[in-house]
């Protein structure tokens, strides 16, 4: 069954905050530094980024709750004003002013967020970036969805666009303006880094070789420490080749000092039987070499014991005579039946088989894990973590600008770092969020029963490092909403009246039947601006002889008298430029087109003394029903409970109207539990305004608002 937490709301914003909020956002100019390494990969296009434009940001939700526990209170979140201490110091003291200290989700394009962050006191300031972008591998970066309840075994597609799509690129995926892309960001994120910062980049094999140049552009091939090669598990055959069973991960660091602690994986049991055996005492060892090359020369003979022994030729031995007699003393050398000596290493001393750059214990996400979130290029916590514990320590700030489901967040705040998350598709802000809440609730829990402290001067043993925040809070940098409506409408149309999508042309959406095809983005009817915009387009293109196709919700009555001119001097079968008009709300040639209905609910909102009750009586969710009723056919989409439709539910007991601060989070335990529905909460004294925002599995919105 879901949980419902109380969560009490932080102390509201002073009227100079909100007047700050309400000013005009202003843009600031960024200067990035040159990048100087080699080699320097060419391509069509290519701009050096020496400055960039910063938007600000608005702060639209915040989970911050409050626990009344010692190990949890802090500055900025409802608790008693202790900043929590990590060694000689807090650490939050290096944290920008202008941020709650806590978890930082950024909805928006990364090169703007990454700016923002820039502008806002992050510079130098990140200690691990963790990068899952996209591969160029031709897949489409969609979350596939499946409704909630015990019988919700039914899928449909959630983002109908492909990231190139969203943001907003000519087409991201072409060679040029795909390495222009992740120049730009490297080049964002390499001001961001500390000196003493990392850098891991995830890729397949189709750019492995295009962003390995890139990354020893930017960072400098001195600074490229490695590429591990992560294998992944397929038994099918791969016709005609090799499967390809492998992703690469590579390594970069700012300069030549950077945090690495080295990991260590459990030794197979398989490995301890064929290659230990006890000893008198019954500890187990395996014998070591004692021996290095010598480089062509002969190495010098050393006593052991009462014998006087050479290395092998070509060899030395790996320490001076001092070092033998200490070894030999302790009893942890053994001189075996062919005379080379070699050192005891006890099983229990050995801190594990040290990890190496071939990856082969890792799995991936399958079907049945926990941590699936349907994305199909998650990454499992395991590997996440692995880098995480290996660039960073407890407190340190962790960035992901490709954060997807969230696993690079949610692994940081399981091991006590701070973290950063960016992501352009709002669908993937909304599950990142409810992940994490789901993560601190848990915490929390393990908190009450003594588990857990936010001690972090020690780290004695890493599973149990103590978060470094409770709390987060969700921003939006130049708000994309409208952008990507524009984006998903464009291809419901372009599969609605048959279009072939275009990636190549930097005007044009596509080609039909011998036609170019613009299509007017639905926020406004066709008008004689656009046909203008048209008309320079051509001029542009001398050689042009093909009809168009303008697609529009509605026109003008302007736009139409424009058309019927254009269309009077372009008279005869073999007249040139052409232009055709598709109405989709109007014309019957193309029947019944999606149009995006906004979900509704029905929610009762009643306050009786200190009691605030809430009770949702139903949920619909149009663009649901409509993916489902194209996935069904003939067959008409039955949902026998709103719930299953529902991905969490959050209530702010007394909204100001701007950042909303969830009080009460509903967010079902597993994919088969349903939201509760119905809830009570402590009110506020006085006069205040509730919300209620519902986010359903597509990651789309509904907020209720209402005083009492």
């Amino acid at each position: 069954m879901s949980k419902a937490k109380n969560k009490e709301k932080p102390v509201k914003k002073t009227k100079q905050a909100a007047a700050a909020e309400s000013a005009p956002p202003k843009k600031t100019e960024i200067k990035i530094t040159a990048a100087k390494g080699r080699p320097m990969l060419t391509w069509v296009g290519k701009r050096p980024l020496s400055h960039v434009t910063a938007f600000p940001a608005q702060h639209v939700e915040s989970f911050a709750p409050s626990y009344n526990h010692p190990p949890f209170q802090g500055e900025g979140w409802g608790g008693d004003g202790v900043e929590r201490e990590r060694g000689e110091g807090a650490i939050w003291k290096d944290w920008p002013s202008s941020y709650p200290k806590g978890g930082l989700l950024f909805h928006g394009d990364n090169k703007e967020v990454l700016a923002h962050l820039l502008a806002n006191g992050f510079r130098g300031k990140v200690n691990l970036i963790c990068l899952d972008p996209p591969f160029d591998s031709g897949a489409d970066y969609v979350r596939k969805v499946s409704l909630r309840g015990a019988k919700g075994t039914t899928t449909i597609a959630g983002e109908t666009y492909t990231l190139g799509e969203q943001i907003q690129y000519t087409d991201i995926w072409a060679n040029d303006n795909y390495l222009q892309f992740m120049y730009e960001r490297l080049m964002l994120l390499k001001e961001l880094l500390s000196n003493d910062g990392s850098l891991y980049l995830h890729c397949d094999t189709h750019r492995t070789h295009h962003l390995r140049c890139l990354l020893e552009e930017v960072f400098g091939p001195e600074n490229i420490r490695n590429e591990i090669i992560w294998q992944r598990f397929n038994f099918r055959a791969d016709g005609n080749k090799y499967g390809t069973v492998h992703d690469t991960i590579y390594l970069a660091t700012k300069s030549d000092v950077y945090q690495f602690d080295k990991p260590y994986v459990h030794l197979k049991s398989s490995y301890i039987k064929s290659h230990f055996k006890p000893d008198e005492k019954g500890r187990l060892y395996r014998l070591d070499n004692l021996t290095a090359p010598s480089h062509g020369k002969q190495g010098k003979a050393l006593k052991f014991g009462d014998k006087v022994i050479a290395p092998p030729a070509g060899a030395m031995w790996r320490f001076a005579q001092g070092g033998i007699d200490d070894l030999w003393a302790k009893n942890l050398i053994e001189i075996p039946e062919d005379g080379v000596p070699q050192v005891k290493r006890y099983l229990d001393e050995i801190e594990g088989q040290a990890v190496h750059s071939i990856w082969t214990d890792v799995r991936s996400i399958n079907s049945q894990s926990h941590e699936r979130t349907d994305y199909n290029t998650q990454k499992p916590e395991e590997m996440v973590a692995r880098l995480v514990e290996a660039s960073s320590k407890a407190g340190d700030i962790v960035l992901d600008c490709f954060m997807g489901s969230g696993t690079t967040a949610a692994v940081a705040q399981k091991l006590g770092r701070r973290w950063i998350g960016c992501d352009i598709n709002n669908g993937a802000v909304q599950l990142t969020s409810t992940r994490l809440q789901t993560i601190i609730q848990e915490q929390i829990e393990e908190s009450k029963i003594g588990t857990l402290s936010l001690d972090l001067s020690t780290e004695e043993d890493k599973s149990k490092t103590q978060p470094a925040q409770s709390a987060f809070s969700i921003w939006c940098v130049n708000d994309y909403d409208l952008a990507i409506q524009h984006n998903e409408a464009v291809n419901l149309a372009c599969e609605h009246i048959g279009i072939e999508r275009m990636r190549t042309d930097a005007y044009f959406d596509g080609t039909y039947r011998k036609s170019l095809v613009k299509i007017i983005p639905f926020g406004h009817p066709l008008t004689p601006l656009d046909l203008e915009e048209l008309r320079l387009e051509l001029e542009a293109r001398p050689d042009e002889d093909r009809p168009f196709t303008v697609v529009c919700l509605g026109m003008e009555l302007a736009a139409k008298a424009w058309v019927e001119d254009w269309n009077r001097l372009r008279k005869g079968k073999d007249a040139v430029n052409k232009i055709e008009v598709i109405e989709l709300r109007t014309d019957p040639k193309y029947g019944k087109f999606m149009q995006h209905e906004s979900a509704k609910a029905k929610i009762k909102i009643s306050r009786k003394k200190d009691t605030i009750s809430v009770e949702i009586g139903d949920f619909i969710s149009p663009t649901i029903i409509e993916r489902l009723s194209q996935q069904a056919g003939l067959l008409k989409p039955k949902i026998d409970d709103w719930r299953a439709m529902v991905d969490c539910v959050m209530i702010d007991t007394a909204y100001d109207g701007k950042v909303f601060n969830v009080a009460l989070s509903d967010v079902p335990e597993k994919k088969t539990d349903y939201v509760q529905g119905s809830y009570e909460l402590p009110a506020p004294d006085g006069d205040t305004t509730v919300a209620v925002k519902i986010i359903d599995m597509l990651g789309e919105e509904v907020l209720v608002i209402k005083s009492v």
